[in-house]
């Protein structure tokens, strides 16, 4: 498949439960791709919302480029994301719902240099879910641990 993933937003999986997931292109500027590629940038309180029939992706930070010669852009500018027309057709109804939120998971480049940004439509988790997730994992890594130590 030939991605280089740029960052996660590991924070995603704790706070929400993922329903689906859109795979979008974004609408760059020179700069910023250059600071993709170098890893400068941050997801974690990143969203996504509709407007006018169009998807835009807001408070995600990319870094200004260092060594850009022109005028830099603001890091947290909201950035319009590229989506088919069918899938922003379901996204409308889905976001309707309570409790529903369209976040950015993470962001790669495919293999012809574009880049791209895998967004989920994502349900809130309640507080004893995070806890029960946790234990779980916790649980998960024990086992894990005893069945390597009897090898």
């Amino acid at each position: 498949m030939g991605q280089k993933i740029v960052s996660k937003n590991k924070k995603a999986f704790h706070d929400y439960h993922i329903e689906q997931t859109f795979e979008a292109g974004m609408v760059l500027s020179g700069p910023e791709v250059k600071s993709l590629r170098a890893g400068k940038v941050n997801l974690r309180d990143g969203y996504a919302l509709l407007k006018d029939g169009e998807v835009f992706l807001y408070n995600v930070h990319i870094s200004p480029y260092s060594f850009a010669t022109h005028i830099q852009q603001d890091p947290l500018r909201v950035r319009k994301l590229l989506l088919h027309r069918r899938e922003i057709r379901k996204l409308i109804g889905k976001l309707h719902e309570k409790g529903v939120a369209l976040i950015p998971l993470k962001i790669y480049f495919i293999a012809n240099g574009k880049a791209k940004v895998e967004l989920a439509l994502a349900r809130g988790k309640k507080l004893y879910d995070k806890r029960a997730a946790l234990k779980e994992k916790d649980s998960n890594r024990e086992i894990e641990r005893t069945l390597r130590r009897d090898d």
